[in-house]
């Protein structure tokens, strides 16, 4: 991507009034863009649901688990993340990136604050590529048209998809929407996943008035819902599993949180 692409269009104005998604999963993970209206909201969430922070962690621990494995041991080149969120340290291109410089990655989100940072996920190895697309999850035709102009379909590429899959309500299409973007991908490719499960009663909890209180829906599901979306690919060992169970660093074995977020990685035949 070329030129400053704030050049144009100044971008939606924030309001700091109202507390935002990406912003409260910003404070849980540590991060700086996020306001006092979205710390409150993420307190209270907490004050039902304290592992949420430990949760939020995990998953920025598996993706650079997941990311580092694809882009080692399995070779990946390019990498298509669906739901990228604010950026925060270890983005998937500085994950891969250290590994191989040359790897290409394409990050979608159709959140307005996420399209204002978008800059700094532009930030690529010289050797490599990174690009944004603003996107809906709902409109995998676009996502897949737009991530060719960066991508070469006719290679390996990983899905990545972390917490995305829960905003879409309905089951059998967030299992159609996986299933529509994976045909399209070469045989060598891989999804990585994980969303969070209906596991606790004070997550159901934190879920419901975080969703009355006028957040983003976001829908749990069981762990067998998860495994669900790997129906046809070879599962890398050892399957759709407790994220912090994912093949954990050593440094991470014997204190392995346990937190209501089920994940894993599949190889596309």
């Amino acid at each position: 991507m070329t030129g400053d692409p704030s050049a144009a269009d100044p971008g939606p104005k924030i309001d700091t009034t109202v507390p935002h998604s990406a912003r409260i999963w910003n404070y849980w993970l540590g991060g700086k863009d996020n306001y006092p209206v979205d710390r409150e909201a993420g307190d209270r969430f907490l004050a039902v649901y304290p592992e949420q922070r430990d949760k939020a962690r995990a998953v920025r621990a598996f993706l650079s688990r997941v990311v580092r494995h694809l882009a080692g041991e399995a070779g990946i080149r390019q990498f298509l993340d669906i739901g990228t969120g604010l950026p925060v340290m270890d983005n998937t291109h500085q994950i891969a990136q250290r590994i191989a410089p040359e790897s290409k990655i394409v990050y979608v989100d159709n959140d307005p604050l996420v399209l204002v940072h978008a800059r700094a996920l532009l930030t690529s190895a010289p050797e490599g590529v990174t690009n944004y697309i603003d996107a809906d999850l709902r409109a995998p035709e676009t996502i897949l048209s737009q991530a060719a102009q960066t991508l070469d379909f006719q290679q390996p590429i990983a899905l990545i998809m972390m917490g995305v899959l829960g905003h879409i309500a309905d089951y059998a299409e967030a299992r159609s929407i996986v299933k529509r973007l994976l045909e399209a991908l070469p045989p060598g490719s891989y999804l990585a996943q994980c969303d969070g499960t209906a596991t606790n009663e004070a997550y159901i909890e934190a879920i419901r008035q975080y969703a009355k209180g006028g957040g983003v829906p976001y829908n749990l599901r069981s762990p067998g819902q998860i495994a669900g979306f790997y129906e046809g690919l070879e599962l890398v060992e050892p399957g759709v599993v407790p994220i912090p169970r994912w093949r954990p660093d050593v440094i991470e074995v014997g204190e392995l949180p346990e937190v209501d977020q089920e994940g894993g990685v599949g190889r596309k035949p």
